[in-house]
């Protein structure tokens, strides 16, 4: 149990410190994440940015993801979920495109219009504050791949065993401080999992001197 995103955040710093992962830049998924990548950074001497995914949900079912698409198009795709919901094609070609804008949009909203930092040949921790099914998080690693990264790390403070198992074929290495059998939602393993709003989630981003 976590009492909040910052102390896991710290947690997960201590087990990437033990497992001496070191880190040209970290990435955090807003907006969960940002509070968790913050310490991770500062632990790891790294800047903290962002990587973004929006979700793709089922046809007449919206809340039912079906996968998701980062900013650069770089998607996943739920192949079992979509055979027998009969998706077609064409339906996800267009959501595959509206849900990218969506996430270019988030990636502006944060970064003040500029693009994602370049990842070719760097070291690369991507963080969020736990993983359930793992759509998003599967988005932003194919992102940070497709970039050329050298070495990409998703860490967590909480998932699933079969989620993280399933997440390793999208990177290096999966680093997690808990992954309980017994699994409901991400938010059952903090005290206090209180919604971060966008610019609560953006002033991590800020640097001592109040940068960017």
């Amino acid at each position: 149990m976590f009492a909040d995103r910052e102390d896991a955040g710290r947690r997960l710093a201590d087990l990437l410190d033990e497992r001496e992962e070191a880190a040209d830049l970290v990435l955090a998924i807003p907006r969960g994440g940002l509070p968790v990548g913050r310490e991770v950074a500062d632990r790891l001497r790294a800047p903290l940015d962002v990587v973004v995914a929006s979700k793709v949900g089922a046809p007449d079912n919206p809340e039912l993801a079906v996968g998701a698409v980062a900013g650069d198009g770089s998607a996943w795709w739920n192949d079992d979920l979509l055979s027998y919901l009969d998706v077609g094609d064409d339906y996800l070609d267009r959501e595959r495109e509206r849900e990218a804008g969506a996430a270019r949009e988030k990636v502006s909203l944060y970064r003040g219009g500029d693009p994602l930092p370049d990842v070719d040949g760097k070291r690369v921790v991507v963080v969020d504050d736990g993983v359930a099914t793992g759509a998003t998080a599967r988005a932003c690693l194919r992102q940070v791949v497709a970039g050329g990264a050298e070495r990409v790390v998703l860490a967590v403070p909480v998932g699933p065993p079969h989620t993280l198992s399933d997440l390793e074929a999208e990177c290096d290495a999966v680093v997690a401080v808990e992954s309980p059998e017994a699994f409901g939602a991400v938010g059952v393993f903090y005290r206090d999992f209180a919604q971060v709003s966008d610019e609560e989630a953006a002033s991590y981003l800020r640097d001592e001197a109040g940068e960017y």
